[in-house]
């Protein structure tokens, strides 16, 4: 189903469930290493939002997992989930990560990653031929757009920081 040579062929309902729940730990990888190093930077609001973030992914792995049965769907994802520079859709980007950045700059990053999943399960639906991976993936669809929706709901609780939200007055200084 790919267009793009780093992307996982989706072949049938086994490979988008593995990609499904691949997709969504990475998320949660993401997400706790941003918390942790938001706790070395002594961020504790943003070490909420970013555990707050993987937990719900955490969630939506889980119930991938369950829809999957008795079929080891973490192991196939092993093998076959492997996106180009080793990011899949949902991550946030690290390097748009700030060590002053807000919990706005957070659901930003984490809105990004809801749309590229969106837009990534939306062509699967585009292109399956198996009828099965193109009802399964148009549900992901649906709860991806959902997250975005959820996504947009959050942003209305901080309100957009300054322009000078990133000048620090007593930088981090490298202890080499």
């Amino acid at each position: 189903m790919s267009k793009s040579a780093g992307t996982p062929k989706v072949a049938n309902l086994n490979d988008l469930l593995a990609v499904a729940y691949q997709i969504e730990i990475d998320a949660v990888d993401r997400y706790n290493l941003l918390a942790d190093q938001m706790e070395t930077h002594n961020n504790p609001e943003l070490v909420k939002v970013f555990r707050d973030l993987a937990r719900a992914e955490g969630i939506h792995g889980e119930e991938i997992r369950r829809l999957a049965g008795d079929f080891d769907v973490a192991a196939h994802a092993r093998q076959i989930a492997k996106f180009e520079r080793s990011e899949s859709p949902e991550e946030a980007e690290l390097g748009s990560a700030h060590y002053l950045m807000t919990p706005w700059h957070a659901l930003q990053l984490s809105l990004a990653g809801e749309k590229r999943a969106l837009a990534y399960f939306t062509s699967i639906v585009e292109t399956a031929k198996d009828p099965k991976v193109k009802t399964l993936a148009a549900e992901l669809v649906e709860e991806e757009a959902e997250h975005v929706s959820l996504v947009h709901r959050l942003l209305l609780r901080y309100p957009k920081p300054s322009e000078s939200w990133a000048d620090d007055l007593d930088p981090p200084v490298s202890q080499e």
